[in-house]
């Protein structure tokens, strides 16, 4: 049974009112998120918690979960962004998170994704930036992507936003799938053949610190290559969703040193079949303070995600808002 099948928007709408799981078919809700060793898959199982209510459990004010009364939000493990959107577009989840860069081509059919629109893609929310991570080796440098020619270079997994993003930055600098030796990786993945010495670079982009560049860092160590002022606009021009950022020094161990790099949003993304009144429900959990605290006290970009920031970019992007989280943003004065 679908998930609309499952709850109408009248038995969501009498729930919240109530205040109460009372008997209720729990409703399951499906995030996409990325690999284990990405910001992805922490920051989405934050928000699965934070939204749920399961059927049953105490009332919010009693001390009990308060997400929308009756759902059960379950966070995925995923190649992430292209494959978050394509199953949120098709009804394979219900909702997944996704580069900003790569949402608005998927939604109006241009670049990679030309004559195929994903019309159905709606956003729930702007999380937080994330920072393209260029990982090599302890010990070495480049002095731009050009370097990489002849290199065994890791792009990211196919299906995600930093793959999309990568082929089209490196073209800048003539580096193609033709010149290097490119390996279609996880984060995980690509960090493990860095230590052992199988890479020579590999690309990420995640909301930092990233957990399985951490572990790199603290056993055989890495370098984050810093990218010029006129790289990063050479950049913006190619993908302008990505924007000039700073990873702070230190956030890494043995990291000592500021790294300018550029940055794309991520975003919640849900599809246009989804109800109106399920979307605002949990566009209202997702901001409510019980899910503040398990941002706050969860993966260190969960301190970004706030409503002040919840539309930034968003109406530039040209991907609508979902009605439900409209009819949200409306009633708590962030959106006229």
């Amino acid at each position: 049974m679908t998930l609309l099948k499952k709850i109408t928007g009248a038995a969501l709408a009498l729930s919240l009112g109530a205040g109460t799981a009372l008997a209720q078919d729990p409703t399951f809700f499906r995030i996409g998120t990325g690999s284990a060793g990405g910001t992805y898959f922490p920051i989405g199982g934050t928000i699965a918690n934070g939204i749920s209510a399961p059927p049953g459990s105490r009332p919010c004010d009693e001390g009990g979960q308060c997400g929308v009364p009756g759902l059960i939000a379950i966070a995925q493990s995923t190649t992430a962004s292209v494959f978050n959107n394509t199953a949120v577009q098709n009804g394979e989840l219900e909702a997944g998170m996704a580069a900003a860069d790569v949402t608005r081509s998927m939604y109006m059919g241009s670049g990679k994704f030309d004559g195929k629109p994903h019309e159905k893609l709606r956003i729930v929310a702007n999380l937080y930036p994330e920072d393209l991570h260029l990982v090599m080796p302890k010990g070495t440098s480049i002095d731009s992507l050009a370097d990489l020619e002849g290199k065994r270079v890791g792009i990211a997994q196919a299906g995600s936003g930093t793959q999309v993003a990568v082929l089209q930055m490196l073209e800048k600098w003539g580096i193609t799938r033709d010149n290097i030796d490119e390996a279609e990786l996880n984060n995980s993945q690509s960090a493990e053949r860095l230590a052992d010495g199988q890479l020579d670079a590999y690309f990420y982009a995640a909301g930092w610190p990233v957990s399985a560049m951490v572990q790199l860092a603290t056993t055989k160590g890495m370098e984050l290559h810093s990218f010029t002022d006129e790289d990063l606009a050479t950049i913006n021009e190619a993908v302008p969703a990505y924007i000039p950022s700073t990873i702070p020094a230190n956030v890494y161990e043995g990291i000592d040193y500021e790294v300018k790099t550029p940055a794309v949003s991520a975003l919640l993304v849900v599809s246009s079949d989804l109800d109106e009144e399920l979307v605002y429900g949990i566009t209202k959990a997702l901001w409510n303070d019980n899910t503040r605290k398990l941002l706050d006290n969860g993966h260190a970009k969960g301190k970004q995600i706030t409503p002040d920031t919840a539309l930034d970019g968003v109406e530039a992007l040209g991907v609508p808002l979902h009605p439900g989280a409209e009819k949200f943003y409306k009633e708590a004065g962030l959106l006229e």
